[in-house]
């Protein structure tokens, strides 16, 4: 789709990806090119969404879609701008600083595959950043996690997405000072208890 980006980190395989994590955090130059050529004039949104495999393609290869499609429709009927949808390749959380940045986003929600445990092979995380650009660390995020739904299934997830990016943006800042604000809805088997733990995946 025109709608997506396909883009990669200089993490040229899964062995580099994982002896050098660093490397997973940057764009190779052929998708910052492609990011330039395709980034709206001038560079100005509300959010991008940003699917990396992380440490489980699995995970976003299952939960990825369903997610954004219980949150995409809202968001736009709220009036939120939001750039096309990046497929980083080998990416790991803080590639969503630099695609964010190129794309003018004032926020960016990396949706990525969590670290495989022995019971949840398939764990999705969500990395949110206000005012993405390389260099940020991890207490500049908040991050859902273990969405699945064995886990924090789809619509709390979501309904916890919607909530925080509404704080970010009135409160213009995530991070260690950005609190879940959000009463849960009750959604039957649902655990918001893992909400805000840190993340089991590599930034």
């Amino acid at each position: 789709s025109s709608d997506v980006l396909v883009l990669r980190s200089a993490a040229v395989d899964r062995l580099t990806y994982l002896q050098r994590p660093d490397l997973g955090r940057q764009l190779d130059t052929d998708s910052r090119e492609l990011l330039s050529q395709r980034a709206p004039s001038p560079p100005d949104c509300d959010l991008a969404f940003v699917i990396a495999n992380g440490l489980s393609a699995l995970a976003v290869a299952t939960h990825a879609r369903p997610l954004l499609e219980r949150v995409l429709p809202t968001l736009r009927s709220a009036g939120w701008t939001i750039a096309p949808l990046a497929v980083a390749l080998q990416g790991r959380v803080a590639i969503g600083d630099e695609i964010g940045r190129s794309l003018g986003a004032r926020l960016v929600a990396v949706l990525i595959g969590e670290r495989p445990g022995p019971s949840s092979p398939d764990s999705m995380g969500i990395c949110l950043t206000w005012s993405p650009a390389p260099g940020l660390t991890d207490a500049s995020r908040n991050c859902i996690s273990n969405i699945r739904p064995a886990g924090l299934g789809y619509e709390l997830a979501a309904h916890k997405l919607r909530c925080l990016l509404g704080q970010a943006r009135r409160r213009r800042l995530t991070g260690v000072a950005l609190k879940d604000e959000a009463d849960a809805p009750a959604v039957a088997g649902a655990d918001a208890g893992n909400f805000l733990l840190p993340p089991a995946f590599s930034g």
